[in-house]
């Protein structure tokens, strides 16, 4: 979902540079293309704490944001989005059931917004973060998310690391296998039941496509503007 962006060109660059809040909302097409592509940041471990130099936007300092530059030269073409679209929403799930927000990479940047929406305001609602990492750096929010477990009685954060070092004392496990092994209600107490609980993965395509299966064997549905479910999928991950 794209909050905010600018777009500047350069001609005698012959660059169109990007600064966007939320997701890259720009396709281009090249004069000899046949189709539209999809413009993608360079791929990153992590948000840095700051923001990047020169990004020309009044947002959120804690906002999902990025820059990119792309080549452009007489002829090609570039749309933006000129508003927001996505069905990937808190807002759209009943205020007494149960959400469970399982991520990998940059995955986690929707939920950091849910949770800062509607934490407060739905203590009847159970809450849970799943997020899947390679080693203990990866885990982004890592220190508000750990501050939200202790503070509200609804807030679980269940972070999981397959290639954690000796140091790591929490769960090892894939997030396919931790969900097997049954932690999320162990660790919770919620059921997975699609009339009680919803689910929403942001992540690794492999990561969304297992879970996925797992749960729609469980009776879940995806959710979409037409038919109503208790699976929410963002597909977009960098």
């Amino acid at each position: 979902m794209t909050t905010a962006a600018v777009v500047a060109y350069y001609s005698q660059e012959s660059k169109a540079k990007i600064s966007y809040a939320g997701h890259p909302p720009v396709f281009y097409r090249r004069a000899g293309d046949k189709a539209w592509s999809y413009a993608r940041p360079p791929k990153r471990k992590g948000q840095s704490d700051g923001f990047p130099l020169n990004i020309p936007l009044a947002i959120d300092l804690d906002t999902h944001y990025g820059q990119l530059t792309i080549s452009m030269a007489p002829g090609d073409r570039l749309f933006v989005s000129k508003r927001i679209v996505g069905v990937f929403k808190l807002a759209d799930t009943p205020q007494n059931q149960d959400i469970v927000m399982i991520a990998t990479g940059t995955g986690l940047a929707p939920y950091l917004s849910f949770l800062r929406s509607y934490l407060t305001d739905r203590p009847k609602s159970k809450m849970t973060v799943i997020q899947g990492a390679a080693k203990q750096w990866d885990l982004g929010y890592y220190s508000e998310l750990s501050f939200l477990d202790s503070s509200f009685d609804n807030f679980t954060y269940i972070p999981t690391l397959p290639e954690a070092d000796q140091t790591w004392t929490g769960y090892k496990l894939w997030i396919d296998d931790l969900l097997e092994q049954d932690v999320l209600m162990k660790e919770t107490g919620i059921e997975v039941d699609p009339d009680n609980t919803h689910f929403f993965l942001c992540g690794n395509p492999k990561m969304v496509e297992g879970v996925s299966n797992w749960l729609k064997d469980k009776g879940y549905s995806r959710h979409t503007r037409k038919e109503p479910g208790a699976l929410h999928i963002e597909e977009f991950y960098s």
